[in-house]
C-alpha cells in the first residue's frame, strides 16, 4: 500500500526529522522494555497478557519491542493486570506526544489517506501486487524497502519500516472497525525476502483472517473473469463521513471522494469478493502453501 517516506522528494531523511523520529523510537523501546519487565515480574507470558488485555501475542511482543506504539487501553489494562502502579497509564500523554511528533514520517501526499485510515471504521483492500501495508509483518516490510530502486540508506530504511508498523495500530483497537482484504494468489506465490520472511508473513495472514471482524480472501489464478484487472485499490469509511476510495501507482496516488466513482468501484469490489475463493477456503489455501516446503 502507501509508501510512506522519510524526507523530501528524493524520500532521503531530513537530519531534524531523523532525530525528532530516533527520540520517539528511543522512548518507545524505553516503554516497552518496562511493559516486558513487569510482565517477567508477574509471571506471564505474552500471549496470557495479550489474552488477558484483547492484543495478539505477536502485537505484544511488537510493543515490548517499541515497533508498535501502545495504545492508552493496553497502558491502563496492562497497569493494572500488572499490578505497575501507574507506571504504565502516567505514560499515556507522553505516548500522544509522540506519536504526533511521528506523524511527520508520512510524506504529504499520503498523509490525507493516513489520517483517514487512523479513524476508519470499514476498510476493503484489494491487493494484486504486493501485501497489503496493514498485513506485513515487520520482516516482510524491511525485505520490500530493502530492494527498492534506488536504494535506500538504512536510516531511511528503518523509518520507512517504523511507519509501516505504527499503522498497523488500527487493527488493535477496539471497537474493531470493519476489515476485509482480497488478495490476488500471484502474490502470495512470491516469496519476497526468501522462505522465512515469506512463510512468516503467510503465518500472519492466517493470523488475521482468523481474527474475528477480519475477512482475507484469495482471488485464485484460474479465474476465467477478473474484476480487479484495473488494479489494486483500496475502499475507506472514515467514523461520520461518506465512503472514500484510494488508488497508488508508484510514487502517486489519488484519494477519491467522488461519490459515483466510489459507488462503481463499491460494486466492482463486490465483484472480486464473489469471484474469489471464500475466506474459509482462502485460509486451506495458505495454510497449503506453507506445507509445501
Amino acid at each position: 500500500m502507501g509508501d510512506v517516506r522519510g524526507g523530501g522528494a528524493s524520500g532521503e531523511a531530513r537530519p531534524e526529522l531523523a532525530e525528532d523520529l530516533a527520540e520517539v523510537s528511543d522512548f518507545f523501546r524505553a516503554l516497552g522494555k518496562q511493559l516486558k519487565l513487569l510482565r517477567e515480574r508477574a509471571g506471564m507470558t505474552q500471549k496470557e497478557l495479550g489474552n488477558h488485555v484483547g492484543y495478539t501475542e505477536a502485537m505484544i511482543g511488537s510493543v515490548e519491542r517499541g515497533k508498535r506504539t501502545p495504545q492508552p487501553e493496553l497502558l491502563d489494562a496492562a497497569d493494572k493486570l500488572l499490578n505497575a502502579g501507574g507506571l504504565l497509564s502516567i505514560a499515556k500523554d507522553d505516548v500522544q506526544q509522540a506519536k504526533a511528533k511521528a506523524r511527520v514520517r508520512h510524506p504529504a501526499w499520503f498523509r490525507d489517506f493516513a489520517g483517514l485510515e487512523a479513524e476508519a471504521v470499514e476498510y476493503h483492500d484489494y491487493s494484486t501486487l504486493l501485501i497489503p501495508g496493514l498485513l506485513q509483518t515487520e520482516a516482510h516490510a524491511r525485505a520490500l524497502f530493502e530492494m527498492r530502486q534506488p536504494l535506500l540508506s538504512e536510516e531511511v530504511i528503518e523509518i520507512r519500516v517504523a511507519a509501516r508498523m505504527a499503522r498497523q495500530e488500527i487493527l488493535a483497537r477496539w471497537p474493531r472497525a470493519v476489515f476485509s482484504w482480497v488478495i490476488d494468489e500471484s502474490v502470495l506465490r512470491r516469496p519476497l525476502g526468501g522462505w522465512d520472511v515469506h512463510s512468516g508473513q503467510l503465518h500472519r495472514l492466517l493470523e488475521v483472517g482468523q481474527t474475528r471482524g477480519m475477512v482475507v480472501q484469495v482471488l485464485p489464478l484460474d479465474r476465467t473473469e477478473h474484476a480487479g484487472m484495473g488494479g489494486s485499490f483500496i475502499l475507506i469509511t472514515p467514523k461520520g463521513r461518506p465512503q472514500n476510495g484510494y488508488i497508488e501507482v508508484q510514487t502517486s496516488s489519488r484519494l477519491i471522494t467522488d461519490q459515483d466513482e466510489v459507488r462503481i468501484m463499491n460494486a466492482r469490489y463486490g465483484t472480486l469478493r464473489a469471484q474469489a475463493l471464500t475466506p474459509h477456503e482462502s485460509l486451506s489455501l495458505i495454510e497449503k502453501m506453507l506445507g509445501e516446503r
